[in-house]
């Protein structure tokens, strides 16, 4: 297959598994080529170090798509880019697209829109991976509330009113998505409330070349990985280690790639006044997140309502048992009992979880292994790319038929 990427993802979880994804259909033999908005992060995970070609198409910031977007869509003082220009450079990229021969497009979301503008004007078949539904972004927003600087009315109300414009630009780009991938059950059932819309389960998997096993001592630490922000739970679990008894309590690393400057500064000190020995490691490259995955005996997870989350599996990739709160999609990903251990998100219970892991070394071994074969059994990025690969054969299919029947 000739195969067009879009994506204008930030730094994170989702542009590492359209790398890993770019990377498996590459290696199998498909001619990828990707078309970015320059809004779009390539500083991480570059996909100009796997594809023969990037086309970067510039975002401009005119003064009339200033003005439209104050009206229409959301002010460029709260989004920090004029939306109405970047629905119209990705409106020049789809109408590109359309005119190559590319056969089908993998389609991912947008940081700005979540569903991209592009969907409204691309005519290929198109696969768009819908990695965040609208109805949890929802939610989340309203944590994220929690540590925003609201001194009047006024900046109170121009939030609210962001918060409803995206959500229905959000859904109506959605309503143009032909074929949508899931990243998890929990995501597809999102996907049907929020949008209304049929999807499809297509796991992620994770690479397991850099996710493994090392001979590496482990150390008195737990970990916590992902953005520092109200919507990843660290406030509880630091709540939680504060109930596990001095004598057995672990430090609480956390390796964040991006902050929230308010809230790192919030659970910082709300670890100085439970007594938790907390150290945040900023933008660790892919050798110490592994390294660091090794030399903890737990994984700690609480993020609200995470449609599919890699952290778990990472864990799990590198031998280590994962406590998590039951929601969201690591149910879907964690065994009870074999890989890791699910419970309610009550710091106590989840204080019990961490307090009867640490104390019982034949189990902690145990669920380790299980996780390494877990991996290797169903979440590997060879796992997660045939999944893709066979719905983007499929979406050329249904699209082929739609023109018959058309």
């Amino acid at each position: 297959m000739k195969i067009a990427v879009f994506h204008n993802l930030p730094s994170g979880g989702a542009k590492r598994a359209l790398y890993g994804t770019v990377d498996y259909l590459i290696h199998k033999g498909h001619n990828v080529e990707a078309y970015l908005p320059s809004t779009a992060n390539e500083d991480f995970l570059p996909l100009s170090e796997l594809v023969d070609e990037v086309h970067l198409y510039h975002v401009k910031n005119t003064i009339g798509g200033w003005l439209y977007s104050s009206f229409k869509y959301v002010p460029p003082f709260v989004k920090t880019i004029s939306l109405r220009d970047l629905e119209a450079t990705q409106r020049d990229i789809a109408g590109i697209i359309n005119d190559s021969d590319h056969d089908v497009v993998l389609c991912e979301q947008d940081q700005y829109t979540l569903s991209p503008f592009f969907l409204k004007y691309i005519k290929k078949p198109t696969v768009y991976y819908c990695q965040q539904p609208t109805r949890d972004e929802a939610i989340l927003k309203k944590l994220e509330k929690m540590v925003e600087n609201q001194p009047n009315k006024l900046k109170g109300a121009v939030f609210n009113y962001s918060d409803k414009k995206d959500l229905k630009i959000d859904m109506e780009n959605a309503q143009h998505a032909k074929y949508i991938l899931a990243n998890s059950y929990f995501s597809r059932e999102s996907i049907l409330k929020g949008y209304g819309l049929n999807s499809y389960v297509s796991y992620l998997g994770i690479d397991t070349n850099i996710f493994r096993r090392m001979e590496v001592p482990v150390e008195d630490h737990v970990l916590s990985v992902g953005t520092i922000t109200p919507t990843k739970g660290y406030d509880f679990l630091i709540k939680s280690l504060s109930l596990v008894k001095p004598e057995v309590r672990p430090k609480l690393i956390i390796a964040a790639n991006h902050s929230v400057l308010e809230w790192k500064n919030y659970i910082v000190e709300l670890a100085k006044q439970l007594d938790v020995n907390l150290e945040i490691m900023d933008m660790v490259d892919d050798e110490k997140l592994v390294e660091l995955y090794n030399t903890s005996k737990l994984v700690l997870y609480a993020p609200y309502l995470e449609p599919f989350g890699l952290v778990p599996i990472e864990a799990m990739g590198c031998g280590t048992p994962v406590i998590g709160v039951k929601e969201g999609g690591v149910r879907e990903t964690v065994l009870e009992n074999q890989t890791g251990i699910l419970v309610e998100r009550d710091p106590q219970k989840f204080a019990d979880a961490i307090t009867q892991t640490l104390n019982n070394p034949t189990q902690l071994y145990d669920m380790g292994r299980n996780g390494i074969k877990e991996v290797e059994r169903f979440w590997t990025l060879e796992h997660a790319g045939e999944r893709i690969e066979k719905h983007l054969e499929n979406a050329i299919k249904t699209h082929e038929h739609s023109q018959k029947q058309g």
